[in-house]
């Protein structure tokens, strides 16, 4: 399938295949590309703050709750749900879809704890006139992840399963009917070239692979969880996944996609993946959890995610008691 006539660059030819998503907590980034979409996450939430053009969301946050009754911890932590809010609505000024907001990844292993915070961020958001629509609350996808989600799910609050290397993880999510879910593309590219010393190129690369079994697994036995590729190292990565439910993109590839003017052939289809000859996997916790044990890029990248988002948590809390 070829793109029409109407659109030129890359970045226009994708999204008549692709919802495009922007990746990122800058809002001039987001109004330039004009994604769907938006997504964040602890470590891009982090970064922004840090820009004196978004500090001052920061300081709202703690000048709101400094008469709160909370202190220590508790305070930091309503601080931080309270900063979510700002940008999420910020986002959705200027996106016409959905903002993607992250429950603490310290929650990544309690289930009841991460459907507490789910619903109280998108109580948050609908005190402030968002409807919960709008908004998809971003969740490890352990299995503990996916439990929560299906909870939530039950309960009209849609969810992101994110920090996924594996289909043992994106079936276990489309089993607890999430929303959608997000392969981390470039970080699986980067466990196998560290490992082997390889460059991976186009089809060859074992992040697109991975999305694309993915896809087929979904389509082909009727899942209505959409897939989100995710974390690019490169524009070959997404256009190798042109045709995907949606692919979130960082400002910087967002920006070479729209600067280049090579065709985009579509690469997935529905159609193609409903006719694939493959089998249906067993998605009980005692396969789940041997799947993933076994193949060691899941487990290493999984646990890693986890720890670097909760150390920028970490790093946001502190600069929160630093400010107060």
């Amino acid at each position: 399938m070829s793109p029409t006539l109407t659109a030129t660059n890359q970045l226009d030819q994708l999204k008549q295949f692709t919802t495009v998503v922007a990746d990122t907590g800058d809002f001039e980034s987001i109004r330039k590309y004009a994604p769907q979409d938006a997504t964040t996450n602890p470590t891009l939430i982090f970064k922004a703050v840090q820009l004196p053009e978004y500090s001052p969301l920061l300081d709202k946050a703690i000048a709101d709750n400094k008469s709160s009754s909370l202190s220590g911890p508790a305070l930091h932590k309503k601080i931080i749900d309270d900063l979510l809010i700002a940008f999420g609505k910020e986002i959705l000024e200027i996106v016409p879809g959905r903002v993607s907001t992250e429950v603490d990844a310290r929650l990544s292993f309690d289930p009841e704890a991460t459907v507490q915070k789910a619903r109280y961020l998108i109580g948050l958001y609908e005190k402030a006139g968002i409807p919960r629509e709008r908004v998809l609350i971003k969740i490890a996808s352990t299995l503990e992840g996916a439990r929560a989600a299906e909870v939530c799910e039950k309960e009209k609050i849609h969810c992101n399963l994110t920090l996924m290397f594996s289909l043992a993880q994106a079936i276990a999510c489309a089993e607890a009917g999430v929303t959608l879910i997000s392969p981390f593309v470039g970080r699986i590219y980067d466990f196998y070239k560290k490992s082997t010393g390889k460059e991976y190129v186009g089809a060859e690369d074992p992040g697109v692979q991975s999305v694309q079994k993915i896809y087929t697994y979904y389509k082909k036995f009727g899942y209505k969880t959409q897939v989100m590729g995710a974390s690019f190292r490169n524009v070959g990565e997404i256009l190798e996944l042109a045709g995907c439910d949606l692919l979130t993109i960082s400002p910087d590839l967002l920006g070479k996609l729209q600067e280049s003017e090579g065709e985009v052939v579509r690469k997935l289809d529905p159609a193609i993946a409903k006719a694939a000859n493959i089998e249906r996997v067993d998605g009980s916790e005692k396969v789940f959890r041997w799947l993933v044990n076994e193949e060691a890029m899941a487990t290493d990248k999984l646990a890693e995610g986890i720890r670097n988002f909760a150390a920028d948590i970490v790093k946001l809390e502190a600069m929160i008691a630093k400010a107060g």
